[in-house]
């Protein structure tokens, strides 16, 4: 049983509704202020594209997200009142092959502008075994061609797919297009300046190779010279198998690994049962799929500083 299988939403959708999120004020999840005002109406389909999209928008745009604050984007489905959203919408903003639902979804209504973040930077094979999800049915397009979608916490990729949704917003509501341009470059800018401070902060650490339950992180990975390992194939939920634990033992004590990572939106059992028997610590390392009270920050910026800080504790930085 693969591990997108098997993820857990902590917290029920209805619950989750009444949470807040945090900086993106913008966004809302109520069907009636998604569409036919009088603003630039966009949908996304969960946070990272609807934090663009209200950064990039900023007051000419009404921005919806189809996945609630708290709900595990990949368990998505697409309710007949969320399909009446994006039909109303002047704008979908999604990822392709992220989330099955809502690339259906968005294929089968007549909504003009349609703008998959996947078209607008280069999609990976981060590879098999512990760094893949390879046989997970959450992830179709990843399964079929071997992609990672998980490209929003890599600060570069989401440059460049803020700058495609940019000339997206330009096009598509031309009144607005000096601002849409001028909120672009600023947040680029300020994404330029995290890439710098993830180079600088792991540039020099004791370890490059840290553990996952998710293999989210292969980008920033990548980016930053260091090494996923995740922890593919094993319930969230259940026990780790013996062989399992011990070769994480093993590679814990050969590449002086101290941490297993886990993350908000799903079971920490997992991780800490492997900490546990492996004699390793815990932390939060925060795919950013959501932002609800339990987040480490409020909005992106803040979730990827408190990324920086648990990888530079855990991989040793100088």
């Amino acid at each position: 049983m693969s591990v997108m299988n098997v993820r857990r939403r902590l917290i029920p959708a209805a619950a989750a509704a009444s949470l807040g999120l945090g900086a993106l004020t913008a966004c809302s999840s109520d069907s009636a202020a998604s569409g036919n005002t009088d603003k630039f109406d966009v949908v996304a389909s969960f946070y990272p594209m609807a934090f663009l999209a209200q950064q990039i928008g900023g007051d000419h745009a009404n921005v919806t997200s189809l996945t609630e604050p708290g709900q595990e984007p990949h368990d998505l489905e697409i309710s007949t009142q969320q399909r009446a959203q994006l039909e109303e919408a002047d704008a979908a903003l999604y990822l392709k092959g992220l989330q099955p639902a809502v690339d259906e979804a968005v294929g089968q209504t007549g909504i003009k502008t349609r703008i998959d973040a996947a078209t607008l930077t280069h999609l990976e094979d981060h590879g098999t075994g512990g760094h893949s999800h390879e046989g997970e049915e959450g992830h179709s397009e990843e399964d079929e061609h071997g992609r990672d979608p998980h490209v929003w916490l890599d600060p570069v990729k989401y440059a460049e797919i803020a700058q495609g949704v940019g000339k997206a917003f330009e096009k598509a509501d031309p009144d607005h297009a000096a601002d849409y341009k001028k909120n672009t470059e600023a947040l680029v800018t300020k994404l330029n300046g995290l890439n710098s401070e993830f180079e600088n902060g792991l540039k020099d650490t004791k370890t490059k190779v840290f553990f996952t339950n998710h293999a989210a992180f292969g980008y920033l990975a990548e980016r930053y010279g260091l090494t996923q390992e995740a922890i593919s194939g094993i319930d969230p939920e259940s026990e780790p198998s013996g062989a399992r634990v011990r070769e994480l033992q093993q590679e814990a004590k050969a590449d002086g690994v101290t941490t297993v990572f886990y993350e908000t939106l799903v079971s920490d059992k997992t991780a800490k049962t492997l900490a546990r028997d492996a004699n390793l610590k815990t932390d939060v390392l925060d795919p950013l799929e959501g932002i609800t009270d339990s987040s480490r920050g409020e909005d992106y910026f803040q979730v990827m500083e408190s990324n920086l800080k648990a990888l530079q504790k855990a991989l040793g930085a100088k």
